[in-house]
């Protein structure tokens, strides 16, 4: 009941909205979707498995890169070049994956973290392929430049991305995962591979992580070591931990919100970032569901005699 309470109206303010909104505004919610699959995708490993990697903004940025150079030195159509990053993202992911998820816990983060500051700085210094931090430009979408063609495009994307999120959390995968998340032990135990799982949840996301980044790349038409920094990753955790981590609603609406909120806040410069991440904290100890949390008790209470 509530997930339809919720979901409906924002289905409809995301349709109809953009004819409304100025092109500051449409721009917001083209980046607001793009932090929706960010988000969402990072939810499929902590919130469903346990797994903290901060290597997500790297898996962007791969599938930003990737496209982008492909499509800068080949000439590839950028369609093309994005289902290609998507692909060297989910490589690195599986590779990632299977060296690290054995480690588990603070040694998974502390590699990961590691994997994405080499990634950033080989980006960075990088003159020939990636142009450094001047930044590569790169050909969008569409021959016109439209930014209601791009958010239709992004919220498309996202509605599919959702769709497979949803089913794969609901499918007997995604018991796999929670099984995993509430008790590794007992899940190993009842015959459920868990190194396997794991990894398999730690693909998917890579692979979702580097198409939205090849999406954000490509509209754009600029890619900087901006898009794999750790200030992108934190941003991205946020979403997700003040959203709801665990929920299938909570790093939508932790997107949106937060993303909405950076736009009136950005006068204190870099440092909108660190009082997310303050939020973030705040939120992981006095509300751990985070903004779904808060709603759903609100909404037994009104509803309870």
């Amino acid at each position: 009941m509530m997930k339809t309470w919720i979901s409906l109206p924002l289905i409809f303010l995301l349709i109809f909205l953009p004819f409304f909104l100025s092109q500051y505004w449409l721009h917001v919610m083209i980046i607001s979707l793009f932090y929706v699959m960010m988000a969402s995708s990072w939810n499929l490993i902590a919130g469903y498995t346990g797994q903290i990697s901060f290597a997500h903004a790297a898996f962007a940025g791969v599938g930003a890169y990737v496209s982008g150079m492909l499509a800068v030195n080949i000439g590839i159509p950028p369609w093309l070049g994005i289902f290609v990053g998507t692909f060297v993202a989910s490589l690195l992911g599986v590779g990632l994956g299977y060296l690290c998820i054995r480690m588990g816990g603070i040694y998974l983060s502390l590699t990961t973290l590691g994997f994405s500051e080499i990634l950033r700085i080989i980006i960075t210094n990088e003159d020939r392929w990636t142009r450094g931090t001047m930044g590569l430009q790169i050909p969008g979408f569409f021959t016109e430049y439209s930014k209601m063609s791009y958010y239709f495009l992004f919220l498309i994307v996202s509605a599919v991305f959702l769709f497979i999120l949803y089913r794969l959390i609901h499918s007997e995968m995604g018991l796999s995962f929670r099984a995993v998340l509430n008790d590794e032990l007992a899940a190993a135990s009842s015959g459920i591979d868990t190194i396997r799982v794991r990894i398999l949840a730690f693909t998917i996301s890579s692979a979702m992580a580097g198409m939205a980044g090849g999406l954000y790349g490509h509209y754009l038409m600029l890619i900087t070591p901006d898009i794999p920094s750790l200030g992108q990753m934190f941003l991205v955790l946020a979403m997700a931990v003040i959203g709801g981590m665990g929920s299938f609603i909570g790093p939508i609406l932790g997107a949106f919100v937060l993303e909405v909120l950076s736009e009136y806040i950005r006068i204190y410069g870099e440092y909108h970032v660190l009082l997310f991440g303050l939020v973030a904290l705040g939120v992981a100890r006095f509300a751990p569901e985070g903004m779904v949390g808060v709603i759903k008790k609100r909404w037994k209470v009104k509803e309870s005699p």
